[in-house]
Order: C-alpha cells, then structure tokens, then sequence
C-alpha cells in the first residue's frame, strides 16, 4: 500500500510539473510592453557597460581604446562632417552635462547662489483626493522645465544597476515608489546628418538638457518635501523604465521608439517617494513591425544589429542583459565604429520609418551647414 501510495504521489507530483512546463511553452513571449524574462535575468552591473568595459576588459577588441582616440587623425582629412568645427561643436554640446555633475546629486543641492535665504516648509500633503492633480502637476512642471514628454511608472527594483562604473555598489533608499520618466526629443535635421561629427551636437544637447531637467525637477519635488534622485544613463536603465512609464517601446535597434518620433528620444528618470498615478503602456505593434522591417540593421556600417526575423534571448556582448527577450544589439561592434568615426552615430535612430513620421532621414552635413548660415 505505500509503495503504491508513494508511486501515486510520484505521478501526480510528474503531472503537475509537465503541465507547468506545458503553460510556460504557450506563454506568449513579448518584447514590451511586457517584457519576457527567463530564468537567466537579474538586475545589471554598470561596471559591464560598453563604457565601463573599455576601461577593464582585456578580451575588448577596443579595450582602453577611447571614442575621441582617433579625431585628429580624421579632422587630418577635412572631410565634410568631419571638420574640427563639427567637433568643437558636438563636444560643446556636452558642457551641462559633463560640468553640472550635481545635476544627479541624491541629495538636495548646497548653498545656492543666491542671497535670498530659502524658507523650511512642512511635506505637500498627497492623498486620494488631490492625487491626480498632483500627478498632473509633476508632468506640467517637468515640460515646462523643458521635457518634450513624461510618463511615471512604479518603482521595479529590476531596472536599477546592481553597481556602477567604478563597481561600487547601488542601493536605492527604502521608501521608493515611482519613477518620472523623460524623454527630450533630438533634432532632426542634425540627427539625418549622422553619422557625421555634425550629429554628435544633437546628441550632446540631449544629455545637457537632461541634466538640466532632472536636477530641476528633482529641487521642486524636495521642495515639497519628498525625496528625488535625479538620474540620466547612470543609477538604472533608462530604457525599460520609459517603457513601463508608457513612453514607448524597444525596437529592433535595442532603443526606446516612440510612434511619434521613432527612437530620436534621449532619456533621463528621477525616482521619488512622492504618491503619483501610474501611466499605462503603450503597444502601438513595433515588434511586428520591426519583424517585417530591418532597415536599420541594413544601415549599421558595422554590423551591430541582428536581421533574425523573431526576438529572442540571445546575446551577443557581455554588455547585453542576459534574461531578456527583444533584439539584442552587439554594442562592441556598435562601439568599434564610435570609435573609427570619431565620435558617436544615430544612423539606426535616423533611418527607423517611424523618425521619418515627423523628422528627416539623411540630410548631407553640407547642406546642413549651407542652411544654417544661410538663417543668420
């Protein structure tokens, strides 16, 4: 009888793990908005970003080999896009970014410059009723700080970076329960320059407004008595979060794609404690779409995007998240041509059907110039 009993037991106990495993094969494996994980994911590490690795990472084929490394040796063939004007320019374009390092500081900022003392005042009460106006109110202030679009997410521990760059550890404080993300559009006429030096000015520009915004918006919510920390590339990854936040979704090119822009969206987020109403995710069918389309894997010079019909949870760098489904780029060839270029590239943002919505796909830097000057 127990023998019997334990083989019953064996049996039901086989059952019910062949009809789990049967419920996980039907599962339909999304790319977003709901993003597939397998068992292989956990959260990443800064440290092997493309821009960590290059620091560490011996077996990189541009291990310790920088992006501006070889800008000499192009401006040396005073090519059009390629002039030491285009590069002065891109790198200007960084100035708030680089420089306004408290931009992401977790806590409120010093002594400002200014003579006015500021005043203590006791925490804005959010409750139910007030809720959606405040949540509203997050949003118009974030635009009017010069965000092209805002959405807030929850809080999802996933997306944060276990450590940084420097492979110091990332602890978020307790009490965390949103996200705003944000998203600034680029311009388009400099972006269908790329991918000339003339873009990276689009590109940097991205990332100075970014640091304006984030810090910005960061001092309002303290000044409601809540906590804001203020990120841009580092902290947690910007992409999936603007997912979540219902900004949009990712594309073949690995990048975030909005159905109004296409991926010329640069990224920052603040997380906060604040009581905030969550948006809803967007499916607007850029993975089928991206299934049928491959032009930008067709316009990568390097190679760096798939053309596999289907997503899948391959990888092919050490900077790619393991665990997840979508198109994994391989960034090391991405960052490769970065660096044979002189500067980075927006070929695959340039080209992607849904920029061509609202901005331009190839504009020589030439005619770039010609028009610009020709406006003063």
């Amino acid at each position: 009888m127990k023998i019997l009993i334990k083989i019953t037991y064996r049996l039901i106990k086989d059952l019910i793990k062949m009809t789990a495993e049967k419920k996980k094969q039907k599962q339909k494996l999304t790319v977003t908005p709901e993003f597939t994980l397998n068992d292989d994911f956990e959260p990443f590490s800064e440290y092997d970003s493309i821009f960590g690795r290059v620091k560490w990472d011996k077996s990189m084929k541009a291990y310790k080999i920088f992006m501006y490394d070889k800008v000499a040796e192009i401006l040396d063939k005073n090519q059009v896009g390629y002039t030491q004007i285009d590069h002065a320019m891109a790198i200007a374009s960084w100035t708030v970014h680089d420089y306004f390092r408290n931009a992401f500081s977790w806590e409120k900022m010093g002594s400002p410059a200014n003579i006015m003392p500021g005043t203590e005042l006791k925490k804005y009460d959010v409750n139910k009723d007030n809720i959606d106006r405040i949540t509203k109110t997050i949003k118009a202030v974030t635009k009017s700080f010069g965000a092209d679009m805002v959405g807030i997410a929850e809080y999802n521990p996933n997306w944060v970076y276990t450590e940084d760059r420097a492979e110091t550890a990332i602890y978020m404080p307790e009490g965390i329960t949103a996200v705003i993300a944000i998203g600034t559009i680029m311009d388009s006429d400099t972006i269908s320059t790329s991918p000339s030096m003339t873009q990276g000015f689009a590109s940097g520009m991205g990332y100075s407004q970014m640091a304006f915004i984030v810090s910005s918006l960061a001092e309002f919510i303290r000044g409601l008595g809540y906590t804001a920390i203020p990120t841009g590339n580092d902290t947690a990854l910007s992409i999936p979060i603007a997912v979540e936040a219902g900004l949009g979704q990712v594309g073949r090119n690995g990048l975030l794609t909005t159905k109004e822009h296409g991926a010329r969206v640069r990224l920052c987020k603040v997380f906060t404690d604040i009581p905030l109403l969550f948006d809803e995710k967007v499916d607007f069918g850029l993975t089928d779409y991206c299934q049928r389309c491959k032009r930008c894997a067709e316009a990568c010079e390097n190679e760096a995007i798939s053309f596999d019909n289907e997503p899948s949870f391959k990888t092919y760098s050490k900077s790619n998240n393991k665990g997840i489904y979508r198109w994994a780029v391989n960034v090391d060839k991405c960052y490769e041509f970065w660096v044979d270029n002189g500067g980075e590239c927006s070929t695959c943002i340039a080209v992607c059907p849904f920029n061509a919505r609202s901005g331009k796909v190839f504009t020589d830097p030439a005619d770039y110039w010609k028009k610009r000057l020709a406006e003063q």
